[in-house]
């Protein structure tokens, strides 16, 4: 069905987006039926550079790892709203993150992330475009801030601000073997009133952003596919310290790699690995993603 996954990131001296969905769905990503899912996704991530607006490899972070599982329970029902199965969705992640910033500078973190509540996803049953079968899904999906937070830690597992991040989904069955996903999300970022303390500021607001995940794969066997797939954000606005916009502060990022779906009766089990390009403003990292679905 859909998933969105925490991936703690440091809080570095400047204003960085939260974590987001970037590749944790992919295959078939646009089809579900009424029921209910649980799934457990794990992340592991590092990073060995930090990319400023230009592109250009800075000296901070030395090293940064992240490695992460994050809980899921989502639920459609037999209720139409517009034409579409109404359902809601819960997950909570649990992260771990590791980062050196020079050979005596360093910080570990362990801990619950902030909740991602959606208390309206709409499934649309299936329609066709072309002649071939078409699913999709809208996803009014709002972060809490209950993460691990402290102003005075290099690491942060918490955003310490609201968050809004809906997306729509679809699946396009281009054959009988071929078919093309993907999910476009809408990022707004609420202000944090108590940022990091080398800041030294009042508060500090990421700017908006837009990111979208996008995937295709083959059926090789019944319940097997492989395919390549991929996610792009890009901040659209400034990022806000003390509600004054900063100049050059908007993140970029491409990432892509391939993966795998195997499906086994009610149980789904997914595999991508990624590297990224095209990074601003961020750390470029490598990730590997398993993620388990159970369908009842």
């Amino acid at each position: 069905m859909l998933l969105a996954l925490l991936l703690g990131q440091a809080a570095l001296a400047q204003v960085s987006q939260p974590p987001v969905n970037l590749g944790n769905t992919n295959f078939v990503d646009g089809r579900a039926l009424p029921g209910i899912m649980f799934q457990q996704t794990w992340i592991g991530a590092q990073a060995d550079s930090f990319r400023d607006a230009s592109g250009d490899r800075q000296a901070a972070p030395d090293q940064l790892k992240a490695y992460s599982v994050a809980s899921q329970l989502a639920w459609l029902s037999d209720t139409r709203i517009f034409g579409a199965n109404w359902g809601a969705e819960f997950i909570l992640p649990l992260a771990r993150v590791e980062l050196d910033l020079n050979p005596i500078v360093a910080d570990t973190r362990m801990g619950f992330g902030d909740l991602f509540v959606s208390p309206l996803v709409l499934q649309w049953p299936e329609r066709e475009l072309f002649g071939r079968p078409y699913w999709q899904r809208l996803n009014v999906n709002v972060i809490l801030p209950v993460g691990d937070y402290d102003p005075d830690r290099l690491v942060n597992l918490g955003s310490n601000a609201y968050r809004i991040n809906p997306h729509y989904a679809f699946s396009w069955f281009a054959t009988d073997e071929w078919e093309l996903s993907g999910r476009v999300h809408f990022l707004w970022n609420g202000r944090n009133r108590n940022p990091a303390t080398a800041l030294q500021a009042d508060s500090i607001q990421p700017g908006r952003a837009v990111h979208t995940n996008l995937a295709v794969s083959r059926e090789l066997a019944p319940g097997l596919r492989l395919g390549l797939s991929g996610y792009h954000l890009r901040q659209i606005s400034d990022d806000r310290i003390d509600g004054m916009e900063i100049a050059g502060s908007r993140e970029q990022v491409i990432g892509y790699g391939p993966g795998l779906r195997k499906q086994r009766g009610p149980q789904v089990f997914f595999f991508h690995v990624y590297r990224e390009s095209a990074v601003r403003n961020r750390p470029q990292r490598h990730q590997v993603i398993f993620r388990y679905a159970r369908f009842y």
